[in-house]
């Protein structure tokens, strides 16, 4: 019984570090930021280059808001 314990605890310390490892530290980019980027990346490559983005509406306050 003791070698299942370890072989469980191993499998379930190898899967939380491999859980972990995922996603990157940074803030989200927002889609306009997203788009912002790829231009300035197309046009350092001399690629083609994607269209204008167009810079988003300002949102609206809604009142749930503060719990998100």
């Amino acid at each position: 019984m003791t070698a299942s314990r370890i072989l469980v605890t191993l499998t379930l310390l190898a899967a939380i570090v491999t859980v972990t490892a995922c996603g990157r530290k940074a803030g989200l980019d927002t889609p306009y930021e997203a788009a912002v980027q790829a231009r300035k990346d197309a046009e350092k490559a001399k690629q083609p280059l994607p269209p204008e983005p167009e810079k988003p509406v300002e949102d609206k306050k809604f009142i749930l808001d503060p719990l998100l």
